[in-house]
C-alpha cells in the first residue's frame, strides 16, 4: 500500500489525517495496546455559521477501533454479496471497556445451509444471525410504499407552529405537500451552492403530480403558508429538498419547549462511540413530539422496503417513537462540547419497523448523506 492510498484509507476509516503524516504505517497500525484518533463529528466553530466546519476528534482504544472497523468491512461485504434470504444488516458496537464489536444480520428464511454461508463468509466474527420473515410472509422484491410501514397517527394532533415569525421555519413541526403530511428537517446546506434548503421525508412528494411540487407550513388557526418549491429527490435516502421560495428561510433550530440548536453532525465513528457509551438519541416529530431511546445499530442496511437496499442507516428507539407524520425529523444528541441546547445530527428518519420481533426506528445517517450528495446540517 503506497502513501496516498494509505492516507486515503485512514480517512474512509476515521483517522485523524494529520496524525498519519506523522507517524510510518508500521508504527501507526502496530499501536495495538494504545489509542488512536477518530473524527467523531463536523461540529461548526461559528454556531451562525454553517460554513464553519471543523473536525473534532476523539481518542478511542485502538483495540475497540480495529473490531469496529472489521465489523464495517464485513457488513458491507454482506450488503454486496446479498445473497437470497438476506433482509439488511447493522454494525453493533460494544463498550471501549470489552473493545468488541459484532454484526447483526436479518434473514428470510431459516436455514441451516443460509446460516452456515454467513458464518464463513464473516470468518468467526461475533454475528448474530435473525430471522425476520418465514415463507410467504416476505416478498423478496420489498415493500413498494414507504407509507405503508407506518401506522397509529390517528390517535395524536400535529404540532403546528403557533405563527410565522421572524424570518424562519423551525424544524420539528409539520409541513404538507400536496398529498401528505410530513415533519420539516433543519435547514440542510449545499456546499457547492451554499444554498440554505429545507428538507423532508422523499415519500411525502410520491403520490404528488409533477406541477404538485410546493411545500407549505400549516399555522395555528391561520392559513398556511407556501414556504418552497422542491428542487431535488433522493429515493434511496428518502429525502427531498426544496428551495425557499417565500418569506421564510430555513433554519437550525429545532422546535421544542426549550428549542434545540444544531452545531453540525456526528460522523460514523461519532455514532460507533456514542454507542460504545451507551448514550441515547433524541427527536422531535410532527405527530410524537419529543422522544429518546438507545441506539440498537448504525452503518444498517435495509432490505426490506423496496428492490434497492438502503445502506448507512441507524436503528435506534422503539416502534411507538414514529408514527405518520413523523418522517422528515432528524435524530440527534447534545453537543457535549456546545452551550445548553446544542445538538449535534445523529440521522434523518424514514420509518419504524412493522415485522415481529424487531422494534426500532430506522432512517439513514447524516454522514451518509454528506457521502452520497455533498449535504450537511
Amino acid at each position: 500500500m503506497d502513501r496516498r492510498e494509505f492516507i486515503r484509507t485512514l480517512a474512509t476509516g476515521g483517522y485523524a489525517i494529520g496524525v498519519a503524516q506523522f507517524l510510518g504505517v508500521d508504527d501507526f497500525l502496530s499501536a495495538g495496546d494504545g489509542e488512536v484518533p477518530v473524527v467523531t463529528a463536523l461540529v461548526r466553530e461559528d454556531p451562525d455559521d454553517p460554513w464553519s466546519l471543523t473536525e473534532r476528534t476523539r481518542y478511542v482504544p485502538a483495540e475497540w477501533y480495529a473490531a469496529v472497523k472489521k465489523a464495517f468491512e464485513l457488513n458491507e461485504l454482506l450488503a454486496q454479496v446479498a445473497f437470497t434470504g438476506y433482509l439488511g444488516s447493522a454494525v453493533v458496537p460494544g463498550s471501549y471497556e470489552n473493545g468488541t464489536a459484532a454484526v447483526s444480520v436479518g434473514i428470510s428464511r431459516d436455514w441451516v445451509s443460509l446460516r452456515e454461508f454467513i458464518e464463513r463468509l464473516i470468518a468467526g466474527f461475533p454475528v448474530d444471525i435473525e430471522t425476520i420473515f418465514e415463507g410467504d410472509d416476505f416478498d423478496d422484491e420489498g415493500i413498494d410504499d414507504l407509507d405503508d410501514l407506518e401506522g397509529g397517527a390517528d390517535s395524536f394532533e400535529p404540532r403546528l407552529v403557533e405563527q410565522a415569525h421572524n424570518g424562519y421555519a423551525p424544524s420539528g413541526v409539520a409541513c404538507e405537500t400536496a398529498t401528505s403530511l410530513a415533519t420539516l428537517g433543519p435547514a440542510l446546506y449545499h456546499p457547492e451552492t451554499e444554498q440554505s434548503l429545507f428538507v423532508t421525508a422523499n415519500h411525502a412528494f410520491k403520490s404528488a403530480s409533477e406541477d404538485e411540487t410546493h411545500l407549505t407550513l400549516p399555522v395555528e388557526g391561520d392559513d398556511p403558508v407556501a414556504i418552497g418549491t422542491l428542487s431535488a429527490t433522493h429515493p434511496v435516502l428518502d429525502l427531498a429538498t426544496v428551495e425557499p421560495t417565500g418569506e421564510l428561510e430555513p433554519t437550525s433550530l429545532i422546535d421544542s419547549p426549550s428549542p434545540f440548536r444544531v452545531r453540525g453532525q456526528y460522523t460514523r465513528f461519532g455514532l460507533a462511540d456514542l454507542m460504545a457509551r451507551g448514550e441515547r438519541l433524541e427527536k422531535v416529530g410532527a405527530m410524537t413530539g419529543h422522544t429518546t431511546g438507545a441506539i440498537q445499530g448504525i452503518d444498517a442496511v435495509t432490505c426490506f422496503t423496496e428492490a434497492f437496499c438502503r445502506r448507512g442507516q441507524i436503528r435506534w428507539g422503539g416502534e411507538m417513537d414514529l408514527t405518520d407524520g413523523d418522517s422528515g425529523s432528524v435524530s440527534f444528541h447534545e453537543d457535549p462540547d456546545g452551550a445548553d441546547g446544542d445538538v449535534l445530527i445523529a440521522g434523518f428518519n424514514n420509518a419504524r419497523t412493522w415485522w415481529p420481533g424487531q422494534s426500532y426506528v430506522w432512517g439513514v445517517g447524516a454522514y451518509k448523506m454528506t457521502e452520497r450528495h455533498g449535504y450537511h446540517f
